[in-house]
Parts: structure tokens; C-alpha cells; sequence
């Protein structure tokens, strides 16, 4: 699947996911970051222009929006109702995908 289509077919790339995720409370680019490296233990690092151009992509698909009431130079975002929605969707299917690798994997060692 092209990633350019990921959110028209509401899929979420990592990126995305991990931007939503962060998103529960307002937050400027920078301490996205930040929170996306703590809450993956530095496994997941997403750089400026990532970030940024995901956040456009987020923000035309109304999956977020700049937070009310922020009235400093750093746009603030949150994730919108529409993003949660998606983003509880993509967490049931990433579940989904760990579940049937899990079987699958458990079914081939029960074979040997």
C-alpha cells in the first residue's frame, strides 16, 4: 500500500500513530518528539521534516487541529475526535496483525 494513501484508507503509517498517540494532550512539535522518544524508550525517533510534513497530512485530514487558547509562537496541536477514532481503529488493527502472527507462529512451532 502506497503511504501517500495510508489516511484515505484509514491506515495509519508509524509516524502518524505515534503523533496521535502524543496528541491526548497539546503539544508543539518539538515536545512531539520529546513524547514519542520517551514513550517508546528511543525506539522511535521522527525527525523535523517527518514531523512536520505528517503533521500537515494530520491537520488537512481534520485528525488534528492547533489547540485552543495557545498564545505562543509554537503552533500546539490536538488530536481531534475523528483522530481518536482512527487511532482506535489502527490500534485494533495492529492488534489484530500481532494476534494472527502470534497463532501463526505458535501453529508452526506445535508442527515440529
Amino acid at each position: 500500500m502506497a503511504r501517500r494513501k495510508s489516511l484515505s484508507d484509514r491506515e495509519l503509517t508509524d509516524t502518524s500513530f505515534f503523533i496521535l498517540l502524543s496528541l491526548t494532550e497539546p503539544k508543539h512539535g518539538y515536545l512531539i518528539m520529546q513524547e514519542i522518544e520517551k514513550m517508546t524508550e528511543g525506539a522511535v525517533s521522527i525527525g523535523p521534516a517527518s514531523l512536520y510534513t505528517t503533521i500537515m497530512k494530520l491537520s488537512e485530514a481534520d485528525l488534528i487541529r492547533p489547540a485552543p487558547g495557545a498564545e505562543t509562537k509554537k503552533k500546539t496541536y490536538l488530536i481531534t475526535t475523528e483522530g481518536k477514532n482512527l487511532l482506535n481503529e489502527d490500534i485494533a488493527r495492529r492488534e489484530k496483525i500481532i494476534r494472527t502472527a502470534k497463532d501463526y507462529l505458535s501453529e508452526r512451532e506445535d508442527a515440529e
